[in-house]
């Protein structure tokens, strides 16, 4: 064994770590007897040299004791070296005590603490916690909730990259649709379902998948990192979220409320349900779900106010739904709780008296509010009673089913009896109502109407004349029992207007007819009309008795010509088109057309944001502008159609354009702050609330990076759980301030959208879970301080005031002594006398 000194022990430990004997100025490798820390790399190779003591007597030597496991030394010039390697996952501080001592090996320095920090380096793979897992999903699961987790570990240093893991998912088995059915969450090791595993997965078509699954170490950021895999087996279960089916309840229940009625049920426990109104405007439901899913009718229901109902039920957590609404159809059943109604108090009915024995009179009408066409509004009629029962009793006779009311006998006279009233009994299954019939026995139609006018002549018209204006009045009379059917007339044209332009209302106490407008006049279809006009009874006429041509007369009508706005085949029109398309994509086509012929000119009104453009002479519609749906939707403009003449009349139609959403804005903050109260205890996290103004934004898909420098990164950490993400302190020494943490946010969309937000993070005092926010001082003044003040201004004022009043006197002595020394001269004297 030989024994080195000095410098030649330095340089060959500098040589053994291929280190220069001389040495960079920067780095210190030795210096007297103190405290001292050391970083040393895990893996390092042996004899690698740390640092160099230097000793002056009465020290002539240096022990080292503590935590040397054997690879830690010091020789006897005070170099400190290593042995061997030392490792992070062994002991990750050694702590050690240095003394120095003197020729009698006893202690006159020291100790001096000495601590030797390994640091981590990648040297081992991760592992996953099981070789294979296995697990179950539901059919129709919601994208992006967690079904199960994988876990991996790694036993690097969770600080550092080393020990930082991501997972991802390679491929699964079977694949029938080239497009991934599920994902797995990089940090936590969340699986769940994708939008097309949402859509696709369905147990009687494929029920198992093999997923395999990879995780690396490094974050998943480097060519170095190491890697395992693992195969997750995932059975697909029926979906149990469905609607019930159609449910019936018979109404007016008189059973205790609320009743059960049918059941719900999500996927997985933990969910909350709430129903909502399927109607538009929604409408107060009587029915409740509970947290089981059970449904629930609060009250009794009657059919005959509403037959039936539909409504969602949700099934959602955190606020959140987790899939579709299902739909729920309630049937309200009839029972027989409405009794026969009379349609009229009184209903009348008019017989001639030379009527045939047998003959139809008319028909009884009477009505019931239970379910039509089932055996609860089934009615059956019945004369009960008949006044006066001249000459015989029953001469009329209604049929049990139809209600329809026939003469038995002819034996009616007017003179004898000019009406009869008859009781009709209805009945259903389980209600009887009693109604009144009156029968008029009038005179026999023997007389026909005559008209006062053969021809009435010509009524000219302009082409826009209202619907509804009475352009003519007619008059026709008949010799016949007034009132009675016999005598009313009713007036038809019965050549010369095939569209039913005009229509001639009778009025029943003078038998007057007018003539009205009833369709929009046209002069470039029909300028002129030649009308026949006929009067008839309601009641036929005697046999022998017939219409001849006093019965009818002749109207014509001239349509004039008016210079009539432009026409629009259409006068609304909807177009849906996403709002990304380029500059000058067609939109539409209008088309209107001028009555006289006029050439027309197109243009828009209202449309404020430029978006549109139209060609003035074919009416084509086109984008002028890049279009924004969170902007303005749905974006509506009229069209305006005007005649190329010196009356230039224009008409309008309306164009709304419904923007479709594409994913084109990154994820927002919906709360730009939040609170950790100072100081911080750990374990602390705040969730980060977002949002997305596009429409199909999927906020648990979101995925976030925290930015900045080493700083931010070393005192913050982003997290999520599935559903929301949570910023949460590193480094629980943080002093109280406010903190500006760059977050970038990406939405995962198609395309998807990123963007770098900023959360301010403020780290305060709390007072009763809140930050407390000290006050400023009041800006107000106190009492004593205003009285201050007053008095002040007060003796202000009071000095200037007797500032004013003391040279106002001594202006006042000056001028009397300038009198008396400039006395007044005879002449002005005099002048003033």
């Amino acid at each position: 064994m030989f024994k080195l000194y000095g410098a030649h022990i330095l340089c060959l430990l500098l040589l053994l770590q291929q280190v220069d004997c001389q040495a960079n100025d920067k780095v210190q490798i030795d210096g007297p007897l103190e405290n001292k820390d050391f970083f040393v790399k895990e893996g390092s190779q042996g004899g690698m040299m740390l640092y160099r003591f230097i000793f002056q007597p009465p020290v002539v030597s240096l022990r080292l004791t503590g935590d040397t496991d054997g690879i830690i030394e010091i020789v006897s010039d005070g170099v400190l070296y290593l042995n061997k390697a030392l490792d992070w996952e062994t002991k990750k501080v050694h702590k050690l005590q240095l003394e120095g001592l003197n020729a009698s090996g006893q202690k006159v320095q020291g100790p001096y603490f000495i601590n030797i920090y390994v640091e981590d380096i990648n040297d081992n793979p991760p592992t996953f916690e099981k070789n294979n897992y296995t697990g179950t999903v539901r059919q129709n699961s919601r994208p992006g909730k967690p079904f199960m987790y994988i876990k991996a570990i790694d036993l690097d240093d969770p600080n550092t990259l080393n020990g930082q893991l991501s997972y991802r998912l390679r491929n699964h088995f079977p694949n029938p649709f080239q497009e991934m059915l599920f994902q797995v969450d990089n940090v936590t090791g969340a699986i769940s379902t994708t939008k097309a595993g949402h859509q696709y997965l369905d147990p009687a078509q494929e029920r198992e998948y093999v997923l395999d699954v990879e995780v690396y170490d490094m974050a998943g950021q480097s060519i170095n990192a190491f890697s395992a895999s693992t195969d997750v087996r995932v059975t697909v279960l029926e979906n149990l979220w469905k609607s019930p089916g159609l449910v019936k309840i018979k109404e007016n229940s008189t059973e205790p409320h609320p009743i059960s009625i049918a059941q719900v049920q999500w996927n997985y426990p933990g969910a909350y349900y709430e129903i909502s109104s399927k109607e538009t405007p929604s409408v107060k439901l009587p029915f409740m779900v509970d947290n089981n899913g059970t449904i629930y009718v609060t009250e009794p229901l009657d059919r005959e106010k509403k037959e039936s109902y539909s409504f969602y039920v949700y099934a959602k957590e955190e606020g959140i739904s987790l899939s579709y609404p299902v739909t729920v159809n309630v049937t309200v059943e009839d029972i027989n709780d409405n009794p026969p109604v009379c349609n009229k108090a009184l209903t009348k009915f008019e017989v001639q008296e030379n009527e045939v024995a047998g003959n139809y009179i008319g028909t009884f009408q009477a009505s019931d509010a239970d379910k039509e066409g089932t055996i609860n509004s089934r009615l059956h009629y019945d004369i009960v009673y008949q006044n006066p029962k001249i000459p015989v009793d029953k001469l009329f006779r209604i049929d049990f089913g139809t209600g329809n009311i026939n003469i038995l006998q002819s034996a009616l006279n007017r003179q004898e009896a000019s009406n009869y009233s008859l009781k009709v009994e209805v009945t259903d299954q389980v209600f009887k109502t009693v109604c009144d019939v009156l029968i008029n026995v009038i005179d026999i139609n023997d007389q026909i109407p005559i008209f006062e006018k053969s021809d009435y002549g010509d009524v000219t018209l302009p082409e826009d004349r209202r619907v509804g204006t009475v352009i003519l009045e007619i008059q026709a009379t008949d010799g016949d029992e007034p009132f009675t059917g016999s005598s009313q007339i009713i007036y038809t044209v019965t050549n010369g207007d095939p569209n039913n332009t005009f229509s001639i209302r009778t009025d029943p106490k003078t038998n007057r007819g007018y003539v009205t407008i009833n369709k929009v006049l046209d002069f470039e279809t029909t300028p002129m009309y030649y009308l026949d006009i006929g009067a008839t009874n309601p009641e036929p006429l005697v046999l022998g008795t017939q219409y001849n041509s006093s019965s009818f007369t002749k109207l014509r009508v001239a349509v004039t010509d008016v210079d009539e706005v432009p026409v629009f085949l259409q006068k609304t029109y909807t177009v849906e088109m996403l709002e990304n398309v380029t500059f000058g994509t067609f939109v539409m086509k209008a088309r209107a057309y001028d009555p006289e012929g006029a050439q027309i000119k197109y243009s828009l009104k209202n449309n404020n944001r430029n978006w549109l453009r139209i060609d003035p002479l074919s009416g084509s519609i086109y984008t002028a502008a890049l279009m924004d749906r969170e902007t303005e939707s749905p974006y509506v403009v009229q069209i305006v159609a005007t005649e190329q003449t010196r009356a230039s009349k224009s008409s309008m139609a309306q164009l709304t354009l419904n923007l479709k959403d594409v994913n084109d804005n990154p994820p927002q903050l919906e709360k730009d702050s939040v609170f950790f109260c100072h100081p911080l205890q750990g374990n602390q996290k705040a969730k980060i609330d977002v949002h997305d103004p596009d429409i199909y934004s999927y906020i648990p898909k979101f995925s976030y990076v925290l930015l900045g420098d080493n700083t931010v990164q070393n005192n913050w950490n982003v997290s999520k759980d599935g559903l929301h993400a949570y910023i949460s302190p590193k480094n629980i020494n943080l002093e109280e301030k406010d903190y500006d943490i760059p977050i970038k946010i990406n939405d995962n969309g198609r395309p998807p959208m990123e963007g770098v937000v900023y959360l301010k993070v403020k780290v305060c005092r709390c007072v009763e879970g809140r930050c407390f926010i000290p006050t400023d001082p009041s800006p107000f003044p106190t009492v004593a301080t205003a009285i201050g003040i007053l008095v002040a201004v007060l003796i202000v004022i009071g000095v200037i005031l007797g500032i004013v009043f003391l040279r106002l006197k001594r202006k006042s002595q000056s001028q009397q002594i300038s009198t008396k020394a400039n006395p007044a001269s005879p002449a002005e004297l005099q002048s003033l006398t």
